[in-house]
């Protein structure tokens, strides 16, 4: 079982760091909810490659910073998360945090629809932030 972080285009300029210190922090979260790690491939794209896949597999017409695509089983967590790392940039400079805040941000929140939260209605975003919160505070407390 494993965790894998792609780039899915060539001149992608803000790359992942730490990458070691993340897996082991997924791993923490998914075994803090009692569940196993499977196969988890994080692919970091561009906007423009993530609205194709956005239209392609899910029929929206936007943009997202992250798609999840879930084959967990039973226990086992695992999936296929594309993240758009422009969108990310953008969304850092809205919520005036800086880069590396958002993405471990986006990435946990990925794990967070694996394991089976959502983030529709008003009550489910308000509890995935808590979430993803609680997340990046164990990162900051044991990691860093």
């Amino acid at each position: 079982m494993s965790i894998t972080f792609s780039y899915l285009n060539k001149g992608i300029s803000n790359k992942i760091s730490n990458k070691k210190m993340i897996k082991q922090w997924i791993k923490y979260i998914i075994k803090l909810y009692d569940r196993e790690v499977g196969d988890i491939s994080y692919y970091f794209t561009n906007d423009d490659e993530i609205i194709d896949i956005n239209k392609k597999y899910l029929n929206h017409n936007y943009f997202t910073d992250i798609i999840t695509f879930d084959y967990c089983d039973n226990k086992q967590i695992s999936g296929d998360i594309v993240i758009s790392l422009d969108t990310v940039k953008t969304n850092s400079e809205v919520f005036n945090t800086n880069f590396y805040d958002e993405i471990l941000r986006v990435i946990i929140h990925g794990i967070f629809h694996l394991l089976g939260y959502k983030d529709k209605s008003e009550d489910e975003k308000l509890l995935m932030r808590q979430k993803e919160n609680e997340a990046l505070k164990i990162f900051y407390d044991k990691w860093n």
